[in-house]
């Protein structure tokens, strides 16, 4: 049987991601378990293997899409021109996967400020994934060995989640991670729902009732079509460890109120995933860290288990 064919993009040149590119091409493991093709600029990688001491790709290994000159960027400074290259790997990848040419993407972290600013409307990868490819249903999956949390709004400042809360939009996004996880687990998921207010809105008294107007619908459709869920739980006891134990996947109702204690709990091991995509994609659950870019300090085990991911999704 042939190698799946994982497409890796560089993410923001001045950030972490050449680093723990080179880490993943160089790793035994992860070669022996599908094809990495890292999208990006082969005299990135190699200038900062030069400065890391990590080894140098082979030419086959990397899709060089030349992007970027190393001397047009300074490594942990943000910048026009690393933002426009970030664009160029990520929307080379996306073509080719929509093409069949390979299996899967995943992604090495960009910087919003950067994209931003070489005139990319979407504030991340899931929007730009999920525009791009014209997805109708899609959302944001942070998954680990310790839990699972998926997430009706994603980008958006806080006073915006509420008018962006809908109950078609909760469950749809309820569908989305329990067909991921039947996949994953291989059984009926048991998924839990976050309330949106403290206390999970104490019955009406804190809150404009989104609890009762948008998420108990979402979770009643949801019961119907044979979904093992409980909710709508307050956010600050839904992830008890006790809890946690019984819980394949939760849903959080805006960024933070999972991406805190995922990160807390499991931030070297979660991976981001979007789902509804019509090809597997996945990335680190990192940043561009500009603090200690090019560095050799950057743990690379998150673009690992991206990676890892990425392949279980492609075999189904």
């Amino acid at each position: 049987m042939s190698k799946n064919t994982i497409a890796v993009t560089m993410g923001d040149p001045a950030g972490v991601g050449p680093e723990v590119c080179l880490d993943l091409l160089a790793n035994e493991v992860i070669r022996a378990t599908c094809v990495p093709v890292v999208y990006g600029d082969v005299a990135v990688l190699q200038a900062c293997a030069e400065r890391t001491g990590k080894p140098l790709p082979v030419p086959e290994q990397v899709r060089d899409l030349g992007a970027i000159v190393v001397g047009d960027f300074l490594p942990g400074e943000v910048s026009t021109k690393t933002g426009a290259a970030s664009a160029a790997y990520i929307n080379q990848a996306i073509d080719d996967a929509l093409a069949g040419k390979i299996d899967g993407i995943t992604t090495a972290p960009i910087n919003k400020e950067a994209i931003r600013a070489a005139g990319v409307e979407e504030p991340g990868h899931t929007e730009i994934f999920i525009n791009r490819t014209q997805t109708k249903r899609g959302c944001m999956m942070l998954t680990s060995d310790i839990m699972t949390c998926s997430f009706v709004t994603v980008h958006c400042g806080y006073y915006e989640v509420p008018n962006l809360l809908s109950s078609e939009k909760i469950f749809e996004v309820t569908q989305l991670t329990r067909e991921a996880m039947k996949r994953l687990r291989g059984r009926e998921p048991k998924i839990v729902v976050n309330g949106l207010n403290p206390h999970a809105g104490e019955h009406g008294l804190f809150g404009q009732n989104e609890e009762e107007r948008l998420i108990i619908p979402a979770i009643d459709r949801a019961r119907a079509d044979g979904a093992d869920i409980e909710g709508p739980l307050p956010p600050d006891t839904a992830f008890l460890k006790e809890r946690r134990a019984d819980t394949d996947a939760y849903i959080c109702m805006y960024h933070d109120q999972g991406h805190i204690i995922m990160k807390a709990l499991a931030f070297d091991r979660a991976v981001n995933t979007t789902l509804g995509l019509p090809f597997p994609r996945t990335s680190v659950d990192h940043g561009t860290a500009l603090d200690i870019a090019w560095q050799g300090k950057a743990d690379p085990g998150s673009m690992f288990e991206a990676v890892k991911l990425a392949v279980r999704l492609v075999d189904g």
